[in-house]
């Protein structure tokens, strides 16, 4: 799980505190050695998922090329080239397919393969090499799960994939990722499959990063978000003291905005107003506690900021679509319950935000 790590290199920012609420963390299975012609398939999300975090509903996939050069594609849409020291991250599992040549097919691997490489020690070794024939590309593969659900809007603002490094060398984090998991992949140390997690997970990070500093001026979405300094600080109040009576007021005072100015450039870039995103927020926190602690319900509705728990559990269950209870037995809300509106609270009875 995704904790000392971010809260030593990002302490206190919204980015760290959704990773950490999300339950981001990394699996590594496959290091692969492969030779010209080759061809491997993602393969499918519900086939990891349950080995990676049991109960989480996303996956995201990356493969680090550690030598030589290939092709990565979901399979319907165009090829993107990456060369040694790079790494390839497809943010929605989309099937995929890495490959020597931008045309070939493959399957995805057979259910026994996931098996094996699940119960073994990780990474998982596939070598698609024949006879004496050289090795032409060599990969790191790997996974992230995360919770998609209640409430994530950093995988709403990703693209598909994701493509960062630097094949002629990098000297940042990324490349220092890259050559540690070469030399853990090669020496087989003891503990090579923690520290394998640890830095994919550390590496999605500064993936992120990178991202983010490239996004255009004019680019929206939560991500943008991060960049504007006003922003990022109403952000970081509302991750970091989600149970405090925020109003639009007192907000903008403390992230150095007017009310006016906040309301509307909170709504434009993050797309969502302040106190809809505050209220959403509190519904991702207490599904996690609601789904990893034994908390009771009214301890729950307290550290979210509702002064009772049947406040609480009607919020929750308008905008989840399932009571808190049921939640923590698992049950999901069906397609399309629920509801993903909550009001402005000003002049509202404190924590009584979506009632």
């Amino acid at each position: 799980m995704l904790r000392n790590p971010l809260d030593a290199a990002m302490a206190g920012d919204a980015l760290s505190d959704l990773l950490k609420t999300v339950r981001l963390t990394g699996a590594t299975f496959f290091d692969i050695k492969a030779q010209d012609p080759w061809a491997v398939c993602s393969p499918a999300p519900s086939s990891i998922l349950p080995k990676i975090l049991p109960g989480a509903d996303h996956l995201i996939s990356y493969h680090v090329l550690t030598s030589g050069r290939c092709f990565a594609r979901i399979i319907g849409k165009e090829a993107i080239v990456v060369e040694a020291g790079e790494v390839v991250v497809f943010t929605r599992s989309d099937p995929h397919i890495m490959s020597s040549n931008p045309d070939l097919r493959a399957d995805p691997p057979p259910a026994d393969v996931l098996e094996i490489a699940s119960a073994s020690q990780k990474p998982f070794h596939l070598n698609y090499v024949s006879g004496e024939g050289s090795i032409s590309a060599g990969l790191v593969c790997g996974y992230l799960a995360c919770d998609a659900l209640p409430f994530n809007p950093l995988l709403e603002a990703l693209p598909p994939v994701i493509k960062a490094g630097d094949s002629k060398g990098d000297a940042g984090w990324l490349g220092q990722f890259i050559k540690l998991a070469v030399s853990e992949v090669a020496q087989k140390r003891a503990g090579s499959e923690t520290v394998l997690t640890k830095l994919s997970e550390l590496m999605f990070v500064d993936v992120l990063r990178r991202y983010v500093e490239s996004l255009p001026p004019q680019q929206t979405g939560w991500l943008a978000g991060l960049r504007d300094p006003h922003l990022s600080k109403a952000l970081a109040l509302i991750h970091d003291r989600p149970a405090h009576n925020w109003t639009i007021e007192s907000l903008a005072r403390e992230s150095a905005l007017s009310r006016t100015v906040l309301a509307e450039r909170f709504t434009r870039l993050i797309g969502i107003p302040p106190m809809h995103y505050l209220a959403k927020w509190r519904m991702q926190i207490a599904s996690e506690l609601l789904s990893t602690g034994n908390s009771n319900i009214a301890s729950i509705a307290a550290d979210i900021g509702y002064e009772s728990e049947a406040a609480f559990s009607r919020a929750f269950k308008k905008m989840i679509g399932v009571p808190p209870s049921a939640w923590r037995l698992g049950v999901r809300a069906a397609s399309g319950s629920g509801s993903d509106e909550a009001p402005e609270t000003e002049g509202e009875p404190r924590n009584e935000l979506i009632d």
